[in-house]
């Protein structure tokens, strides 16, 4: 029992951070949708960035150096990578600045949907039947909740689209070389990518001054991308990622909640069981990718967009 304990608690541990994490996730993409309308879309992706790479900054490990960030074992990797975090974060405020959270939520949680179907047609990995079981049921869970031909659809439902397929190209670009790199090029390439390219188009399209209350819900998002970054890099030392990926889909439950609370956004019958089916479907690709190749094919501790 001694010996079990140790593990468990650890587990346990590694389970209530990401749950927080994801959490903070969700609350700061509640808060992006409440700046939908008051200022334009890159210009709230290039304050989040930059509040967010404030405190990344400061959480770099001790053996490296934030000017060494441009060394890089597959520099490519890491430049498409962050460009693809570019249009990821874009799209991803674009998405939850116009159409429902949830609808956002269940477009952008494809993504290891997508991952799946990359691994056959990008690594050439064999998939048994239960895992194409989920990719159909997932898609179909989001034709549930989206229902197009019944409501009208949006660019938003193409961000959300988006950011789903730019996490997966990343995912398997970084899985089809087995490459690690270390934490300080990682985020500092991507937010060099993101200040950088979000910030000529908000000032080439016209700035528009934020007052406090904009400027303050920016740095509370901010601070919610990076702090939740932040504790799921510590949830890796106590429990891999087969025991924490399920705890993604918690996201989901606070996007029904923040969207009926706080935007009078409720879903219907059908869409609660969409959503609940997607879910079904990614739990159920975790547990056969964990009983085929021992781990998931997805990292559920870092995220691709702002």
């Amino acid at each position: 029992m001694r010996r079990i304990l140790p593990g468990f608690r650890g587990v346990t541990k590694a389970i209530l951070l990401a749950l927080l994490a994801y959490a903070v996730w969700a609350w700061g993409d509640g808060f992006t949708k409440s700046l939908g309308g008051e200022l334009p879309v890159f210009e709230i992706v290039f304050f989040i960035s930059s509040f967010s790479a404030l405190t990344i900054i400061l959480t770099r490990p001790r053996e490296e150096r934030w000017r060494d960030f441009w060394r890089m074992e597959r520099p490519w990797v890491i430049q498409v990578r962050a460009a693809a975090g570019v249009i990821s974060g874009f799209c991803g405020v674009y998405a939850f600045t116009t159409i429902p959270l949830a609808e956002a939520y269940a477009l952008i949680f494809l993504a290891p949907l997508f991952i799946t179907v990359l691994s056959v047609v990008v690594l050439r990995e064999s998939v048994g039947p239960w895992r194409w079981a989920a990719v159909v049921a997932g898609f179909a869970g989001v034709l549930l909740v989206v229902r197009p031909g019944f409501r009208e659809l949006h660019l938003g439902h193409l961000g959300g689209l988006t950011v789903a397929s730019m996490f997966a190209i990343s995912q398997i670009l970084l899985r089809s070389l087995a490459s690690r790199e270390r934490y300080t090029a990682m985020f500092g390439t991507r937010f060099l990518y993101n200040i950088t390219a979000y910030g000529i188009v908000a000032f080439a399209a016209g700035f528009v001054v934020p007052d406090l209350s904009q400027l303050a819900r920016l740095a509370t998002i901010g601070i919610c991308s990076a702090s939740g970054q932040i504790i799921l890099l510590r949830v890796a030392r106590f429990a891999p990622a087969n025991v924490v990926a399920p705890m993604h889909y918690s996201q989901i439950g606070w996007a029904v909640l923040i969207g009926a609370v706080f935007f009078d956004e409720v879903p219907d019958g059908l869409a609660f069981v969409g959503l609940a089916v997607l879910a079904g479907a990614g739990l159920l690709t975790l547990l056969r990718e964990k009983v085929r190749l021992g781990t998931v094919q997805w990292n559920p501790f870092i995220r691709n967009r702002v």
